[in-house]
């Protein structure tokens, strides 16, 4: 059993108060009902009382629009089906969810978790987890549709609470988003709206691709460490104290030689798996390398890992389950899949109505006059540059909380923020790094971040009391320590004057 050092009591208390508080609230799916009918009597409200803002770039005036409204509710009646199918954690979790039931259901899973588990070093894992979450952002949504739930079967294995490897895991994926040894979708995205941004005062300059890749790779260590400390040292502990029933550790040693010898195909086939995989990339015709030569090499890979996970899943738990006889029939596996399917019936009740309310809130522009305003609010205090920067973080954090996709905040923030700390010295790179730190920070504490009903439905498959309050109170230790440190690192590279990256 692992030995983890007792949190602060204080600390543990009032988590587990704001534990109890989240979740005296109704039931997720009755929230976001709430929610939405609250949004639409708010949109209404704005609308009447002409609450807008102009946008920095192009001058236009963006006003709120009004569900109540005829346009509102004829779009309402109209996109429901396509809000909930075009929800982005809707069609990953189910394809990664038929690959993963066959590997489950097969055994190999169990299999190899136990033996992960019986050779992890107990004080590593935690780090282990965080590290490999912070390096699934490169495989877009792979890190909350597999490694999350991974985590927690990883950890319940170890004889730890599963809600802690979660809590790892989501800290790791979304918490440490912006941090990576590699460079990757998301910094390409990011340096191109900071870009147009620049030229409102700088037609000439250019913000690359590459120029926070010094401080991600930094950060990659700082935030493994951090998320790894906090699991041990506070999320972990409060997880044991207010556990009834003693964990226990899964570590049964494979004594059936059909298992073993059903692990060393499944080993050889995932070398092969592999191969061609890399192959598919490396081959200068090859099917998944990106033909666009300025572009990422393995963007066609990245952009499908969810289904090259999936499949990988599928094959090699099939392998596993006929060679070790745990498959006797030919429809096994589809009964497995059928299986894993079963298991997200509420998941899919409760994606209905939060791809609602997200939906919603993005209609009306609410979020969008709401940034626009708190920014031009940050930019009228003239803070000196060090504290605009600490400033900027925490208020990106803020509207974090309002707009998930942290790609259409930048959009909106970029053309504010950048031309105008420009102006003050501050370069482009710099207020981009800024923005970044903030909004991954906040990431694991808002329900509008489009994956936090799917970590809860995870979370519910190990505590069926947990709620959006047991989530909140699990992940804003981690938020808190990210925020607080990776912002300490970004002051003390700037005073010390150190590139961000080598642009």
């Amino acid at each position: 059993m692992t030995r983890v050092q007792q949190g602060p009591p204080r600390l543990q208390a009032w988590l587990n108060r704001l534990e109890v508080v989240g979740n005296r609230l109704p039931h997720p799916v009755l929230l976001f009902i709430l929610l939405s009918i609250a949004l639409v009597l708010l949109s209404a409200l704005m609308t009447a009382t002409q609450v807008s803002a102009q946008h920095p770039a192009t001058g236009e005036w963006l006003h709120s629009r009004s569900l109540l409204s005829r346009e509102g509710l004829l779009w309402m009646l109209n996109n429901a089906v396509g809000n909930f199918t075009g929800f982005a954690p809707v069609g990953p979790v189910i394809v990664a969810i038929m690959g993963i039931a066959i590997a489950e259901h097969s055994g190999l899973l169990a299999c190899v978790l136990s033996r992960l588990a019986r050779r992890a070093s107990e004080r590593c894992l935690s780090a282990v987890i965080v590290f490999t979450g912070v390096l699934s952002s490169i495989g877009f949504d792979s890190g909350y549709v597999v490694l999350i739930p991974l985590a927690a079967l990883i950890f319940k294995a170890a004889g730890r609470p599963p809600l802690a490897g979660i809590a790892a895991a989501f800290a790791g994926v979304s918490g440490g988003y912006s941090a990576n040894l590699m460079l990757g979708p998301v910094d390409a995205i990011l340096a191109g709206i900071s870009t147009e941004a620049l030229s409102l005062v700088a037609p000439q300059a250019e913000v690359l691709v590459s120029d926070n890749y010094y401080f991600i790779i930094a950060s990659t260590f700082l935030i493994t460490f951090i998320g790894a400390w906090v699991n041990d040292h506070i999320v972990e502990p409060r997880l044991r104290s207010n556990t009834d029933t003693p964990l226990e550790q899964s570590v049964d040693e494979i004594a059936n030689p059909a298992e073993r010898r059903a692990l060393r195909w499944v080993a050889a086939f995932s070398v092969a798996y592999l191969a061609l995989l890399i192959s598919l990339v490396a081959l200068p015709n090859g099917l998944l390398r990106n033909p666009d030569a300025t572009g990422m090499v393995a963007y066609p890979l990245l952009r499908g890992i969810v289904i090259f996970i999936a499949l990988y899943a599928g094959i090699a738990g099939m392998l596993f389950g006929y060679l070790s006889g745990k498959f006797t029939r030919s429809s096994d596996w589809v009964l497995a899949m059928e299986k894993g399917m079963a298991t997200l019936a509420g998941y899919l009740v409760l994606m209905f109505f939060a791809a609602q309310f997200v939906n919603y809130f993005a209609w009306s522009g609410i979020g969008a006059v709401v940034a626009i305003k708190g920014a031009q609010a940050l930019a009228a205090l003239q803070l000196p540059s060090t504290a605009l920067l600490v400033a900027f973080v925490l208020t990106t954090a803020a509207i974090n909380l309002l707009i998930g996709s942290a790609s259409a905040k930048w959009a909106l923030m970029a053309p504010i923020f950048v031309p105008m700390l420009y102006m003050l010295g501050i370069d482009a790179a710099s207020v981009q790094m800024a923005y970044r730190i903030g909004d991954s920070s906040s990431n694991i504490i808002t329900p509008l971040m489009p994956y936090f009903g799917v970590v809860v439905a995870f979370m519910q498959k190990h505590d069926e009391r947990a709620g959006i309050g047991s989530l909140m109170a699990l992940m804003l230790p981690y938020s808190v320590a990210l925020l607080l440190g990776w912002t300490l690192m970004l002051s003390l590279w700037m005073l010390a004057g150190l590139p961000l990256g080598p642009g």
